[in-house]
């Protein structure tokens, strides 16, 4: 090889590929100096960052972890969560290494360096797709729960049906209100003020369940009425945790974990906007984030479990709402919750909107104009989606099972072995292949899962 050969391509606004000199294998060399987007001494602090990244992990995934504690067992549900959340680290560290090889800062940069243009519309288009969905169902949730939060905290509760008890109206308030002003920022650094907000809101989930959990005892009564006099028997059989479990709803799962650590459309965006941003710098960003939301995810779970054993809900405050109906400290968490999920959309959104101008005017530099409009386009369909359509997780179940899949294992794994000039027999492409593979199962295990599920309940 010659040594005009020897360096990496990065694409251009024109979509052609230039040579850049090669770079050391220093991780703490800047990665992005001479990548568009990079952020001098202005950009986004570590902490920011962190806060920002677990955003975009934690949302309403964290209320059916428990769930799939009660399928699978205390030590079946740790070490399955605790593979999930290394598989997504390590494919976060594919994603920075080939951003190191070809300084390309972008997922859909990756997909057309992997397999030209294709492969950039096929990336755009399941970023559009998984993250347009995920903001549907989350302002779906918010127009379903919201008005049941409110009127929790009312008494007596109002007579006749008042424009604050209207899901439709909260739905529109809450979208020009909040959502729309977070998703006009240009930057998602800017969202970092937010996210540490909704990780307090998390927190404070974590907390109540802790806490709530020498407040039900076990076994449950029957009628869910709770007396003053009763006490738990732990004694008897319902009482006795497992510590694994395998039946037909252990199937739920994995696709639940995998969903719930989803933050790679996200990653790269604030890679571009980390402070001093180098490899090991925003791999550092990405293990604190997953490690703190293991934690949060895991601490939750167990203590959610151990309240309900195995009556544990699909959602985990159903089980709280029916025992604890007019309990302070659960209606104070559940508007928490759904104030955590509404700040989680304007992060979200950043990722779908640029994905949709780079499927429609490619790398052209940054406009207001089309940013403006993209972004009211993008949140309108959003509205209406959560507004009329009756049922957003079928609309989006068997989607939303495949494109996070993809997102968050496929990809990372086949762009590495197409890009990476890695023998196939290397422990890194050897890595990569599994992902691939481990992401096609997952895929498929929640297709069949939806099947079942609506064959279950036509």
């Amino acid at each position: 090889m010659s040594q005009n050969d020897n360096r990496n391509p990065t694409v251009q606004a024109n979509g052609t590929l230039q040579a850049l000199p090669e770079r050391d294998n220093d991780e703490s060399t800047p990665l992005l100096g001479n990548a568009a987007g990079a952020q001098g001494p202005g950009g986004a602090s570590f902490s920011s960052c962190v806060f920002n990244l677990m955003n975009a992990i934690m949302g309403s995934g964290i209320l059916g972890l428990a769930y799939a504690m009660t399928n699978t067992g205390i030590l079946g549900f740790c070490l399955l969560l605790l593979l999930v959340s290394g598989l997504a680290s390590y494919s976060i560290h594919l994603l920075l290494k080939l951003c190191d090889q070809t300084a390309i800062t972008s997922y859909e940069g990756l997909g057309f360096q992997a397999f030209q243009k294709p492969g950039k519309i096929l990336v755009a288009s399941t970023i559009l797709i998984q993250n347009t969905g995920a903001m549907s169902s989350y302002m779906f949730i918010i127009k379903t729960e919201l008005p049941a939060a409110i009127i929790s905290f009312l008494s007596p509760e109002p007579s006749g049906n008042p424009w604050y008890l209207n899901g439709w109206v909260l739905l529109m308030l809450v979208m020009f209100c909040v959502v729309l002003p977070l998703a006009m920022l240009p930057k998602i650094g800017f969202l970092g003020y937010t996210s540490s907000l909704a990780f307090v809101f998390m927190l404070f989930f974590t907390a109540v369940v802790v806490i709530k959990k020498w407040s039900i005892p076990c076994p449950l009564p029957l009628n869910d009425t709770l007396t003053p006099s009763q006490s738990s028997n732990f004694s008897d059989p319902e009482c006795i945790p497992k510590l694994f479990a395998i039946s037909s709803k252990s199937a739920y799962a994995i696709p639940t974990m995998a969903y719930s650590f989803l933050c790679h459309t996200a990653v790269l965006p604030i890679y571009c906007e980390l402070h001093r941003p180098t490899k090991k710098k925003m791999q550092n960003v990405a293990n604190v984030g997953i490690s703190l939301s293991f934690l949060v995810y895991l601490v939750s779970s167990l203590f959610g479990y151990l309240t309900f054993y195995e009556h544990v809900d699909s959602e985990l405050l159903l089980g709280y709402d029916r025992y604890l109906p007019h309990d302070m400290l659960v209606m104070t968490v559940r508007l928490a919750i759904l104030l955590a999920v509404l700040l989680t959309v304007p992060l979200i959104h950043f990722p779908a909107r640029k994905a949709a101008i780079m499927l429609i005017r490619g790398d052209q530099p940054f406009s207001w104009v089309h940013h403006a409009v993209v972004t009211v386009l993008l949140l309108t369909v959003v509205l209406l989606l959560a507004i009329y359509v009756p049922d957003i997780k079928n609309v989006f179940g068997v989607v939303g099972s495949t494109t996070s899949t993809c997102l968050l294992f496929v990809y990372p794994g086949l762009f590495y072995l197409r890009i990476s000039e890695d023998p196939l027999k290397s422990p890194q492409a050897i890595s990569a292949v599994a992902l691939v593979v481990f992401g096609v199962f997952v895929g498929l295990l929640s297709l069949c899962v939806i099947i079942v599920t609506w064959a279950q309940n036509p």
